[in-house]
Formats: C-alpha cells, structure tokens, sequence
C-alpha cells in the first residue's frame, strides 16, 4: 500500500511539475510532520487495538519518504536524452511513466521500502510492548510486554524476542539492499538505458578497426 502510494505520488510530482508538485509536495510534507507513532496511539485509543486499524494506519501514512526520494529521482531523469525523445515520439505521459521512469526509480524505492518496513516493525513493537497491541494476534512486542512479570526468574522471555526484532530490522535492510543491487541503477547513456551494478560483466570498449595489412600496435595512437 506504501509502496503504491509513495510511487505514485512521487513519479506524478516529479514528472508533472507546476502546481501539480506544489500540491503533493506540501500534502507529503504534512504527513512528514506527523509523528507517526502518536497518531498510532490515537487511532488505538479511538478505534481500538485492532490489527487491521494499524496495518491500514501504518500503510496509509508510511509513503512520505518514499514520495520525497522517488520524486528527486523523476526531476533528475525528467531532462534527459530518452526522456526527450519519448516525448518527442508522441508517447502520453502515463506510458512515459511506467515504461521509463518506473524502472529507473525502482531501485532506491526497494531500499526505501525496507527502511519503511524496519519503522513499521518498530512502532508495532512498540504499541504492544506498553500494552496497546491487538491482544488476539501474537507479536514479538506483546512477547516482551507479557515477559515483564517474569524478568528476574526468565530473563531469556524478554531477550530473545528483543533480538528477533533486532534481527527482522536488520533482514529487512539487508534484503533491500540486496535487491536494489539485482535490479541494478539504470543510467541513460545517448538515449539507451544500460544496466550497470551487480548484473555487469564488465565494460568492453571497441577495439579500431584497422586497414588490410597493418599490424596493431600496443600505442594506439602509433600504428605501424
């Protein structure tokens, strides 16, 4: 649902610029002013600790990072060769979007996901470890909230949940980053996007062609 949100949000305001960008932006800086555990609490003292309220809090209100960064990647591709030239071709901006910007945005949005996924993980967490989970779903946070009694007799109730958490964060960041270098950063060179990063062999530069019997020479600026 973030991920929808913050692409979309994103890659139109980028693209589109004017007013267009004027509006989403300042409506993603609002939602960067809300903190986002607080407003968790409030919808937990309102509607009740109910995993779907949080999961439809967390998911609604978690796109403002990721809007922000897709964004600077669309205004940095906006000016460029290719870009021109679908433009240029009569391709609407909608198709521009999915077919040249999408893939280019695609990976700093993975690894911006993950982070996103590491804070909801956290402020989950967090609410059930003072008590304000959903009580009929198991947590790690409720684990530990439910472990407290225990902590002088059990330490190993409370600790081994925390390090769960400590490494489903750091799975997540970690898968992230590993995906963004599989997907690889597209750069756009004369108009032709090319994968660099982890799917490269290597660069290969043309050798000259030379005239019928002439020997190559290691300068290439002295043929023989």
């Amino acid at each position: 649902m973030s991920l929808v949100i913050g692409l979309a949000v994103g890659m139109i305001s980028g693209y589109r610029g004017g007013w267009v960008d004027d509006l989403l932006s300042r409506t993603t800086e609002v939602f960067q002013a809300i903190p986002l555990f607080f407003l968790a609490l409030l919808v937990v003292g309102f509607f009740g600790a109910g995993i779907d309220h949080l999961i439809l809090l967390l998911g609604f209100t978690s796109w403002e990072l990721l809007a922000r960064v897709v964004r600077a990647q669309t205004l940095s591709l906006r000016q460029l060769e290719f870009m021109e030239a679908a433009r240029s071709s009569g391709a609407s901006s909608a198709r521009i979007i999915v077919r040249h910007v999408l893939p280019n945005v695609l990976p700093a949005a993975v690894v911006v996901m993950a982070l996103v996924g590491s804070r909801v993980i956290l402020i989950e967490a967090a609410l059930s470890f003072i008590g304000l989970g959903d009580p009929n779903q198991v947590s790690l946070g409720y684990l530990i909230y439910s472990a407290q009694p225990f902590l002088r007799v059990a330490w190993w109730m409370s600790v081994f949940p925390g390090l769960a958490i400590v490494v489903a964060v750091l799975a997540i960041n970690l898968t992230g980053e590993l995906i963004a270098d599989v997907l690889g950063p597209r750069r756009t060179i004369s108009g032709a996007r090319t994968r660099i990063g982890g799917g490269a062999k290597g660069l290969v530069q043309a050798e000259p062609q030379l005239a019928p019997g002439t020997l190559a020479s290691p300068d290439p600026e002295r043929p023989r």
